[in-house]
């Protein structure tokens, strides 16, 4: 495959560094995500010819199928492969395989609002109230980490939620000095937070006088000919070392990875075809979603540039009225989102000012005057400052075709905003509905201005979509339970089964509790204090 001169050319401005990088086939679709230690070494790889005679069938496909790439420096090669891991889950590209999965990376989580707190390991991040650390490259180094710090603070280990004298007496952490033993009363509640907290601030690598000591540990075990214990404390030091280094999140896709391959070519064909007087800086998108009329919800995505703009996405519940009406949906959200705008733009400047500040009596700059006057105007007509963050869209798409394209201009028309040009995208041959056309543009998929509707259309799907997941599984699996040690599928649903709702749940006194088949009394006292502390969270 010959290299282009603008692949070239690209090439040799990729750094020596650590990074991710995306690989795009000739329509801006990603197919393939990547890590490196050397970006630049790693990226040539795949167009260099001396190479190809190695390659597999798969690769030579994917060689084959590169039009463009584009990459994202990190700071090391753990956060490479954090952001790895993100970018395959979010776009699925189809020549990876690996870490399309939904399993995560290990995080340590503790709440200190539960009765004897404790630090637990988890793989899903949850808005509980709870303390989380990571997510961690390297679970091996955590758990030593972890280990040692219930062993310097003399932390528990028992995976019991509130362990009492009858835990006591076959506890090892108790017996071997490890745990202080709030269970049993040896140290009052705050006495034991104080542990806890400070085992917190170890965690975050606040506390870094202990790696001298082990330093020096390690040193006079390595004198005294002890070889196995110099090297279980230099593996002890470099796991603290891999815990304490920052890593960047990443739970979103860096806004600085181009997505396209030229969004600003995309938006002058836009506006070509649109008969638009320049490129439409800012569109934005809707979609709706429901599973048999349940759970409506709306998406509205933005895009600045040509490019997602995550600041200004929107999600909304459809409230209007009940079952499944793509028609009425979209009228609803239509009317929702830009009537909010259209009186937020309305605050921020006031119409045709007076030519003297009536405070003091002196007349405004004329060039000022102007401004302001100009910026009035605009905001009648329904275009806002563009710097302003409640600036309203040069362009709407709407997903659907004639139906919803003509329900969405009836409410600006009510709004008077009729001004803003919307269009329809229909998914089947991927045409383009205008309002004031019968028939719809039939442009290819190759277009460029197809593509970039195309990006904005799918992106909408995917924010709508995820959404009404939320609410169902939001729903359907009442997570507060799914926080209690021990409870497995089967009792949670005999539970729920009987009291109807975790509310009602939180209501049953220790005797109902106990009645349900596979809670004892012990159980049933567990799991009282349970939904006691998180009610006192929630408030």
């Amino acid at each position: 495959m010959p290299v282009s001169e603008a692949i070239r050319k690209k090439l040799s401005a990729v750094p020596h560094k650590p990074g991710v990088y995306l690989h795009k086939d000739r329509f801006g679709t990603v197919i393939y995500v990547g890590k490196a230690l050397d970006l630049r070494k790693r990226v040539s790889q795949y167009f260099q010819k001396s190479r190809r005679h190695g390659w597999d069938l798969k690769f030579n496909t994917l060689v084959e199928a590169i039009h463009d790439f584009d990459i994202h420096v990190v700071r090391s090669e753990p956060e490479a492969l954090l952001l790895e891991s993100k970018l395959v889950k979010e776009f699925k590209p189809r020549f990876n395989i690996s870490l399309r999965d939904d399993k995560r990376f290990l995080m340590l989580k503790v709440n200190l609002n539960d009765p004897i707190p404790n630090f637990t390991f988890t793989r899903l991040k949850k808005d509980d109230g709870a303390r989380y650390f990571g997510p961690f490259v390297n679970s091996l180094a955590l758990r030593s980490t972890v280990a040692l710090a219930r062993k310097q603070f003399n932390l528990r280990g028992c995976r019991v939620f509130t362990p009492g004298e009858a835990d006591y007496k076959h506890c090892l952490y108790a017996h071997l000095k490890n745990c202080t033993a709030p269970c049993v009363g040896n140290v009052t509640h705050e006495q034991y937070l104080e542990q806890v907290k400070a085992a917190c601030d170890f965690l975050e690598g606040q506390c870094r006088e202990m790696q001298p000591q082990l330093e020096a540990e390690m040193k006079k075990a390595a004198a005294a000919h002890d070889f196995e214990k110099a090297a279980d404390l230099r593996d002890l030091i470099r796991d603290l070392n891999d815990t304490w280094k920052k890593i960047e999140k990443f739970t979103r896709v860096p806004y600085n990875l181009p997505l396209a391959i030229n969004p600003e070519s995309d938006l002058v064909a836009l506006a070509k075809i649109l008969d638009l007087p320049a490129p439409p800086m800012r569109i934005e998108g809707f979609d709706i979603s429901n599973i048999s009329g349940t759970f409506v919800v709306a998406s509205c995505v933005s895009f600045k540039n040509g490019r997602p703009d995550r600041a200004n996405y929107r999600r909304f519940k459809i409230k209007g009225f009940a079952g499944q009406d793509d028609f009425a949906s979209i009228a609803e959200v239509v009317r929702r989102r830009y009537s909010r705008l259209k009186n937020e733009n309305e605050s921020v400047v006031a119409p045709e000012q007076k030519t003297k500040d009536e405070d003091s009596g002196q007349a405004i700059p004329q060039e000022l005057q102007k401004l302001v006057n100009e910026t009035a105007r605009k905001v009648q007509r329904g275009h806002a400052v563009k710097n302003s963050p409640t600036a309203l869209p040069d362009l709407i798409l709407i997903d659907g075709g004639k139906g919803q394209l003509g329900m969405a201009c009836a409410e600006l028309k009510k709004l008077g905003l009729e001004k803003i040009p919307v269009i329809g995208l229909a998914k089947e041959f991927e045409e383009i509905y205008l309002p004031d056309k019968s028939l719809p543009l039939r442009l290819g998929l190759n277009h460029p201005a197809v593509k970039l509707l195309q990006r904005l259309r799918d992106e909408c799907h995917r924010v709508a979509n995820s959404y009404n997941a939320q609410l169902r599984l939001k729903k359907i699996s009442e997570s507060v339970l799914d926080d209690f040690p021990g409870i497995g599928e089967q009792r949670k649903k005999a539970l729920l089964k009987k009291f109807g709702s975790v509310q009602r749940l939180k209501m049953a006194t220790l005797e109902q509790l106990a009645a349900i088949p596979g809670f004892g009394g012990k159980a049933a006292a567990e799991l009282k204090t349970f939904l006691e502390a998180r009610t006192r969270t929630a408030v």
